[in-house]
């Protein structure tokens, strides 16, 4: 494949952009390339500004679980801003999505609106500082909620792409009330809150991480965050900015049965345009403005196109056979992945939940950011490369998921799995010139 326009397009884009793009991961560095820019896409299938087709398995980072451009949220889209972009007063169709996700989602009784996923967790983390007039909060490493200062303390995503431990330009005095403990690690949690639970406003977490690759709870792992929350008067929140939807009509809580206090939503409740929410307990959201003093507002917060988009997709999802049918190809694509990499002799570990994954270059289990980050980043440059010159988009980076659609088809999995075999093989030639390289020096 050739990538010419696109390489032009990002030197372009690097006078005017710092780095030349709007998202660091988007960059590619982390895989040795310079980005490919899209054209279109429909379905599966993303076409670049140089003609080249690709199965896409970032669905726009996870929202897109319906595949790009579905008919039908295209549609609701422009019957959407046939009548108006955006008004900044109440609309019917935030109330429908309000009604839709709170009839959803068990944690949830009242949701208020945003615009991101990083507006959304610092929002509830306000409120559960205003709600309790406490200030420390607990999160985990390898755990993203957004950008947010406070909350970029061992973070994952992107700071672990680009190997950043923190942010510069965040002042010590911001971050000084969060603590960040292993995640899967409860007897560190335990600890914590034997020693200032009392202090703890909230614990926030990815109930299944999916910003240091995937990583699936421990058993009892959520069971017993919910027991020390209410053990010590603190607020549980789970962020299913990525989660909620994807991993079942309920998102994560529903699929292991613990419901926090709080939820943060974004994602697929966009339908593919710039969303998030936060909701939970009506005893806690009372506390917002305009009922309460903890203040948040958004002028594009509730955006017509945005509802739109996401109530096309929720009604997309209504039926029963939908989250079967992800689990089923998410399950066959994973399957033959790792048979791939065995016949090749390349060791990794494949993490799945639902329709979301992630395999990692390293023979151990992970189960935690320290274990992901024992991952071969280079092998997996080797690995994306090769994929993308066989026409399948993964992250560009190791520490990030996989996402299957309703729009990946069987065919789609097979020329996956079929590309994956010469791939995995090519990394296997990798290891083998690095060793040699290793020898000689």
């Amino acid at each position: 494949m050739q990538w010419e326009r696109s390489e032009q397009l990002y030197k372009e884009a690097c006078q005017w952009i710092p780095g030349g793009v709007n998202s660091p991961v988007r960059s590619a560095r982390a895989v040795g390339m310079t980005p490919i820019f899209v054209k279109q896409a429909s379905g599966c299938k993303i076409i670049d500004e140089d003609g080249n087709s690709y199965i896409d398995y970032v669905c726009s980072w996870g929202p897109l679980i319906a595949g790009h451009a579905h008919p039908k949220v295209v549609e609701a889209i422009k019957t959407a801003a046939n009548r108006g972009t955006s008004y900044g007063i109440p609309t019917r169709v935030e109330n429908e999505m309000a009604r839709k996700v709170v009839e959803m989602v068990p944690s949830i009784e009242l949701l208020r609106m945003v615009n991101s996923g990083t507006e959304a967790t610092m929002s509830a983390i306000r409120l559960a500082r205003g709600y309790t007039g406490r200030n420390r909060i607990i999160k985990f490493n390898g755990c993203y909620h957004g950008h947010w200062d406070c909350l970029l303390v061992q973070s994952g995503s992107g700071l672990a792409t680009f190997g950043i431990p923190g942010c510069p330009g965040v002042p010590d005095a911001i971050v000084q009330h969060t603590h960040s403990l292993p995640y899967n690690d409860l007897a560190e949690v335990d600890k914590a809150m034997a020693a200032f639970g009392g202090e703890v406003a909230a614990i926030i977490v990815e109930p299944v991480a999916g910003n240091m690759g995937v990583v699936p709870p421990s058993e009892g792992y959520l069971e017993g965050l919910r027991r020390l929350c209410d053990e010590h008067g603190a607020v549980l929140i789970f962020d299913e900015v990525i989660t909620g939807f994807r991993l079942s009509a309920g998102g994560a809580q529903a699929l292991y049965g613990v419901v926090p206090d709080m939820t943060c939503l974004g994602k697929i409740i966009g339908g593919g345009l710039p969303v998030g929410a936060y909701g939970g307990k009506r005893e806690i959201m009372e506390h917002m403005a305009p009922v309460g003093k903890v203040y948040q507002a958004g002028t594009l917060s509730g955006n017509p196109l945005a509802m739109s988009a996401g109530l096309a997709t929720l009604d997309l999802l209504s039926d029963p056979g939908v989250y079967a049918e992800l689990e089923e190809k998410a399950a066959y694509l994973a399957e033959g992945l790792t048979k791939a990499a065995a016949k090749a002799g390349v060791a990794t570990t494949l993490n799945r939940v639902g329709s979301m994954g992630c395999g990692f270059f390293t023979g151990t289990r992970v189960r935690d950011f320290d274990s992901a980050m024992k991952a071969d980043t280079q092998a997996y440059s080797v690995f994306f490369q090769e994929m993308l010159k066989r026409g399948v988009y993964l992250a560009p980076s190791q520490f990030e998921a996989f996402f299957i659609s309703t729009a990946h088809e069987r065919r789609h999995l097979d020329a996956t799995i079929a590309a994956a075999e010469e791939a995995f093989v090519r990394v296997k030639q990798h290891y083998q010139t690095a060793g040699e390289k290793k020898t000689l020096t």
